[in-house]
């Protein structure tokens, strides 16, 4: 009966972690907090005498962990990529003039030396 209940129990968690293959990051953080929050409030539940309702309880905090966890970091994530954005318009915007120059000395036959990402500038 041991093994039998062996590999009944790793037959479930195989087929609970394919189950997650399609999954949203959203719906596998949620899943997951709501899946250790059922085991930690089974094992509370059974050392205050009821396991059944120390999982659903721990099931339940643990699905709105879960999913505030998920909130956070898609909203680190967005704060991370808008820097990105507003680095690299920056970038484009400083570098806008040193262009502009460099351009206005070929047109006129001029030197490009001094104007700032110029190779022939020695001041870099």
């Amino acid at each position: 009966m041991t093994r039998l209940a062996t590999v009944a129990a790793g037959a479930l968690g195989s087929l609970m972690l394919a189950a997650c293959s399609n999954m949203t990051a959203t719906e596998q953080r949620t899943m997951t907090g709501g899946a250790m929050g059922a085991a930690g409030g089974a094992v509370l539940g059974a050392i205050g005498g009821n396991a059944g309702l120390g999982a659903a309880a721990g099931a339940g905090a643990g699905l709105l962990g879960g999913y505030l966890f998920d909130a956070y970091k898609e909203t680190q994530k967005q704060a991370y990529q808008q820097g990105v954005r507003d680095g690299a318009q920056h970038a484009s915007a400083a570098a806008a003039p040193a262009k502009k120059q460099r351009a206005r000395a070929q047109a006129t036959g001029g030197s490009t030396s001094g104007v700032t990402g110029d190779p022939a500038s020695k001041d870099q």
